[in-house]
């Protein structure tokens, strides 16, 4: 008997070397390295006769055709992140903390679906997914549930069966009798992701897989297991807070810039229509140190509550925290208003938060977080009808921002009384609209307006 070999390939970038190593070769990334035992008995060749009954065509002899989407009537959140709706054939990823509610997103999407959907689960069985079923009042008569491991049992139900969607639940859990090494390896998670999208290819079925995430929040497993999907969700959030997050990462069928918002009830997921109204603290009250933000998620405009805070520093070292925004720019902000508009924050300590636990990464939120950060150093309330959008740049002016006409509009729907954008905006602004529109080109102008 042929004695089994081994090799360490690179849980990041997919490289395999035939020693350990605490360095990554190609990646440069440490501690990367997992071992993968190699089956010992090769794989036989195909036949050089076998054909598969297949051949080459011509580009321009290939009919374009728009490919028909399954529609998920009770979820338009997931609907957007996907592109329009579920296409046949894709194999789609959803990474997501533990306990965060994929398990519970998948069996609302089977029990929504009018079509044959088979569930299947490797790390509960059948009747705790039932008590999940009862505790979010879901029903269903084309739902079947598959408690299984073994990846060639789960290919089989699934041919017998002929399901129009397959749900893994998840993909660490499932081994496959081709590879020795342990369900959740390297090896098993590549193996069997890679089974499953033949399996999605060749029958137009819809595969979702479930993936756990590492302890630095990117999905488990080597970074080969992204480019094999068609589809890579992240269901994001926090514990403390009842909003989730669906964000897009890859789409080989949409947009990566759309999020969907999910509200975490005691019945499960609810889909919010309207997350603006959400975003933003309820009640008249003047505070300082708070400002409303026009941002962009995708396509869809957000209104966003910025909180910051700051307090005379009893360290030698002030802090300098943030909640939902880059640390970084963060510093680049009060360093810009320490060097253009003379208002210093080298003994102050600085927190600053996005209300709602979300996470913005559009540039036209500088300007509400500047004026938030004022507001709180001169304890000067900002009125709750006033937002801003726009991007700040290093010499203090007040940069244009894409889709100006979007974010205006949403914040006209909301009852805003004025927006401050950058005068630097040549076209796009709408017309015949309730809401004032303020237009500036540095932070001084600013100040002036709202502060003096």
């Amino acid at each position: 008997m042929a004695k089994a070999r081994s090799r360490y390939v690179c849980t990041n970038c997919g490289t395999a070397i035939i020693r350990w190593e605490g360095r990554c070769p190609s990646c440069k990334e440490w501690d990367t390295l997992v071992e993968e035992v190699i089956d010992k008995t090769p794989s036989k060749a195909l036949p050089s006769d076998r054909s598969t009954g297949k051949s080459p065509i011509n580009l321009s002899d290939i009919i374009s055709t728009q490919q028909s989407r399954v529609a998920i009537q009770n979820d338009p959140e997931l609907t957007r992140v996907l592109g329009g709706g579920i296409v046949p054939g894709a194999i789609t990823l959803i990474g997501g903390q533990p306990g965060i509610g994929k398990s519970t997103l998948m069996l609302q999407l089977a029990c929504q679906l009018p079509n044959k959907v088979l569930y299947v689960s490797g790390e509960e069985s059948a009747y705790q997914i039932k008590m999940r079923a009862d505790r979010i009042a879901k029903k269903s008569d084309n739902c079947f549930i598959l408690c299984e491991t073994q990846l060639e049992q789960i290919i089989r139900h699934a041919e017998e069966q002929q399901p129009e969607m397959l749900l893994i639940d998840s993909i660490q859990t499932i081994q496959s009798i081709k590879v020795e090494s342990p369900a959740g390896s390297v090896s098993q998670i590549r193996e069997c992701t890679s089974e499953l999208q033949q399996y999605a290819k060749s029958t137009d079925t819809p595969v979702f897989i479930i993936g756990h995430i590492t302890k630095e929040g990117s999905l488990a497993g080597p970074k080969l297991l992204e480019h094999i999907v068609d589809v890579v969700l992240q269901f994001e959030g926090d514990r403390n807070y009842i909003y989730r997050i669906l964000r897009t990462i890859k789409n080989r069928f949409g947009s990566t810039d759309e999020i969907g918002i999910y509200e975490m009830e005691s019945y499960g997921l609810r889909p919010v229509s309207n997350p603006s109204e959400l975003l933003i603290s309820p009640g008249d009250e003047k505070l300082s140190g708070t400002s409303i933000a026009s941002t962009l998620e995708g396509a869809r405009p957000l209104l966003i509550e910025t909180q910051a805070l700051v307090s005379q520093s009893v360290f030698g070292h002030p802090q300098r925290s943030a909640t939902g925004f880059d640390n970084r720019r963060l510093s680049m902000l009060l360093a810009v208003l320490e060097k253009k508009c003379n208002l210093f924050f080298s003994q102050h300590d600085v927190f600053l938060n996005l209300a709602g636990g979300i996470r913005v990464t559009d540039p036209a939120i500088d300007l509400s977080i500047v004026a938030s950060l004022i507001s709180s150093l001169h304890d000067i309330p900002i009125d709750k009808k006033i937002c801003f959008a726009g991007e700040i740049g290093l010499s203090g002016e007040v940069r244009a921002v894409n889709r100006i006409e979007q974010r205006i509009i949403e914040a006209d729907r909301l009852g805003f009384h004025q927006i401050f954008i950058s005068k630097y905006h040549k076209k796009g602004i709408p017309k015949d609209l309730n809401i004032e529109i303020k237009m500036i080109g540095k932070l001084s102008e600013l100040i002036e307006l709202i502060f003096t």
